[in-house]
């Protein structure tokens, strides 16, 4: 059957007179019916102001802290802003309201949704949905380590000031940043790699549990479910404290800071433009995936969260604010950071950069050496980890509730007959993800966690969100996904939007996966380079995720008859039902993204 045959076909038989335009016939009772259910069935957000303050929590997480004031420092300071703010317009806002939409219109969870939108591509969603969990396996063992330092940050001193501890390595301990000596270690880099870590030379090494770490996982993971576990409703809530108090923290740290001497220096280094840098192709990569890993794109859980709302929510407005909120969060915090470490510089005479760093290290190194020689360092040093706890709880919320959505769209009856209760269903998820995260808090763990952190946040998810992109902009077409907008906000989305789902967001993600291949450098941690047994369990950890959109495709295509090209093409039409209330426009659903194009033009 072809493209227009199948249109064609999908005007025929509806009930009650009703057409599905761009519906299969044997499948367009059962998708209504679907619809009708999601729309009676599906809880809502008490509130608008719960989907904003989730997905802000979301999308500023603890990579705010240390990844961007660290990127923004060494890729040309304040020049760095020029293609980071591009980048959030031609990419970040674009992407975030496409999600928006299709999680509100759709009303389901990123696997079903984007499979009636590209049944070719069905996969990517699969993959999201396993990205998403993988993901929320290590992304906890931080909120381990922040528990850690909390508890460990209300003594009459700190525990990672001084080298006279039992974890010391008293011949290469400096109680302060060594500068140039290479052969010495900072107390807090001591404590943190012998004392929170035990850490061993290697992936190689296990050296058995921490189990200090070990019961720290268990109280993260029991947080987490005493927050989800009633699903938005009682998500909803508590994003307003762990969404909202990140702010008053990083504010008041920066009041006190910039009263510090050297703070100024710190300040300048991190804003100091350099503009030779504007013309390395790096620097505009590092901007761009920084833009796209922070807004959460192809993770599923913006779709998961949107498909919550109500029908005619404004989501162009809160992709608007979730964006702004987010690089406004950023810069915020690279005021704090980089204040903090022009202070450190100017105690231990040493240049900045002989401070910042990248990486945990940032957030659990030199910021703790940082809050020991504060004014009244027994209040903001608590209140700084309690911040990162919130910072991080946000963002685990959203990957264990993409999961859950899809289990209880794919399996919601059987599941519940089973478990009896949602609440048991969550119980079940937090179990597995916590057992799932066992490896981390060995004394090789560290070594795990990068492994895990490079294959998953950096490999995969730049193939699912080419492929994402792919499937709504370009197969399922800007025309389709303009009406969805229509139908829910009342008009059309402006041409920015539509060119930048035509042309640029997809130009760019493309750009982002090449420059990925072509610059790709195997997993490190420090000096230590993995063994090549560890990089083929990382490759595999990637394709735990990506394989999911081939063989979604094979399953689409075999499921249909005829020659190759008449598969592929019935395989790309989509089964969501557009029409339930008029007519599809006429133009452009034969070859929606050259037909849009010259839309655009005209």
């Amino acid at each position: 059957m072809t493209t227009t045959e199948a249109t064609a076909a999908n005007s025929k038989g509806a009930s009650g007179g009703q057409d599905y335009a761009l519906t299969p016939l044997h499948q367009s009772k059962m998708i209504t019916a679907s619809s009708v259910h999601a729309q009676t069935q599906r809880p809502t957000w008490s509130g608008r102001l719960d989907f904003i303050l989730a997905t802000v929590g979301y999308a500023v997480g603890l990579g705010n802290v240390w990844r961007f004031p660290y990127l923004c420092y060494s890729s040309g300071g304040g020049a760095f802003m020029v293609p980071y703010l591009t980048m959030v317009i031609l990419c970040g806002i674009p992407l975030l309201f496409m999600e928006f939409s299709i999680g509100q219109y759709t009303r389901l969870g990123p696997v079903h949704a984007l499979a009636k939108i590209c049944p070719l591509l069905k996969g990517v969603g699969v993959a999201t949905v396993v990205i998403s969990f993988v993901f929320s396996t290590y992304y906890n063992v931080l909120m381990s380590w922040a528990l850690y330092y909390f508890f460990n940050s209300f003594g009459a001193t700190l525990p990672w000031t001084s080298c006279n501890n039992t974890w010391n390595e008293v011949g290469n301990c400096s109680s302060g940043f060594p500068g140039n000596s290479t052969h010495l270690q900072s107390a807090s880099q001591q404590f943190f790699d012998h004392r929170l870590l035990e850490k061993t030379r290697g992936i190689e090494e296990s050296g058995g549990i921490r189990w200090e770490l070990f019961g720290y996982l268990i109280l993260s993971w029991v947080i987490v479910y005493f927050c989800i576990f009633k699903g938005v409703k009682s998500t909803g809530k508590v994003v307003y404290f762990t969404a909202v108090f990140p702010y008053f923290i990083l504010i008041a740290l920066l009041i006190n800071n910039v009263q510090l001497p050297g703070a100024k220096d710190g300040m300048l280094y991190f804003v100091t433009p350099v503009w030779g840098k504007l013309f390395e192709v790096k620097v505009w990569v590092n901007a761009a995936a920084q833009v796209f890993n922070s807004a959460g794109i192809a993770f599923g859980s913006m779709i998961s969260m949107a498909s919550y709302n109500k029908f005619k929510n404004n989501i162009l407005r809160d992709a608007l604010i979730v964006s702004f909120t987010n690089s406004f969060t950023s810069i915020l915090a690279g005021f704090v950071i980089f204040s903090a470490i022009g202070y450190m510089a100017h105690v231990h005479n040493l240049p900045v950069e002989n401070i910042a760093t990248d990486g945990p290290g940032l957030v659990f190194v030199v910021y703790p050496e940082v809050l020991s020689t504060m004014p009244v360092f027994q209040l903001w040093a608590p209140l700084f980890f309690f911040m990162l706890l919130c910072l991080g709880l946000d963002s685990q919320f959203a990957t264990v509730e993409v999961t859950i959505t899809f289990i209880k769209d794919e399996l919601g009856p059987q599941v519940l007959r089973f478990l009896k209760r949602e609440e048991l269903l969550t119980l079940v998820m937090c179990i597995i993800g916590f057992i799932l995260g066992i490896p981390h808090v060995t004394k090789g763990g560290i070594y795990v966690f990068q492994l895990m952190d490079h294959y998953t946040a950096v490999v995969s998810l730049v193939f699912l969100a080419f492929f994402e992109v792919v499937a709504v902009c370009w197969i399922f077409g800007v025309p389709r996904l303009s009406f969805m907008v229509k139908r829910m906000q009342g008009k059309n989305p402006n041409i920015y939007f539509r060119v930048c789902w035509l042309l640029l967001s997809p130009l760019l993600v493309l750009c982002i996966l090449i420059s990925s291949i072509v610059y790709y450098t195997p997993a490190h941690y420090g000096e230590y380079s993995y063994p090549g047994w560890a990089e083929g369990v990382g490759w595999c950890v990637s394709m735990v995720s990506i394989v999911w959109i081939p063989l979604g495709a094979i399953q689409e295509i075999n499921r249909h008859k005829g020659s190759l090209l008449q598969r592929l093409k019935t395989a790309m039409i989509p089964t969501i039902d557009l029409n339930a209330d008029g007519s599809l426009p006429d133009q452009n659903l034969e070859n929606p993204a050259l037909e849009t194009m010259l839309t655009l033009v005209a």
